[in-house]
């Protein structure tokens, strides 16, 4: 089991920033990717970023240059660095992650609300 503790949401204007931080507990040896999903009112919910043990990452087309993903793991934590924010951008943020193998299942966190207002 892997516990995941999610903080950094808001509320903040258009154009500024937020850092998002989720903590890992638990089988954190299983855990190979990390990352984030964001679901708006309505919406499907969609990848943002994710990164590897091995740091490699990978964006949605939409945040590119302006998310940053990085993560530490001696904290088995992850962190995305939201710049230049849009009210677009607005939606409920979950944490993620991922084993090294299909059959492994995904851990998902609480979810914390990013609100962009324009």
């Amino acid at each position: 089991q892997v516990q995941l503790v999610e903080s950094g949401g808001g509320l903040v204007q258009a154009g500024g920033s937020l850092r998002l931080s989720c903590a890992a507990s638990g089988s954190i040896f299983s855990i190979n990717t990390m990352g984030w999903y964001r679901q708006a009112p309505g919406k499907q919910r969609e990848l943002v970023s994710s990164i590897t043990r091995g740091g490699s990452t990978n964006y949605a087309d939409s945040v590119k240059g302006r998310f940053t993903i990085s993560r530490d793991n001696a904290k088995n934590t992850v962190y995305l660095q939201m710049n230049s924010l849009k009210p677009e951008d607005s939606a409920v943020y979950y944490c993620n992650t991922k084993g090294y193998f299909l059959k492994d299942r995904d851990y998902w966190g609480q979810g914390t609300q990013v609100t962009v207002s324009s």
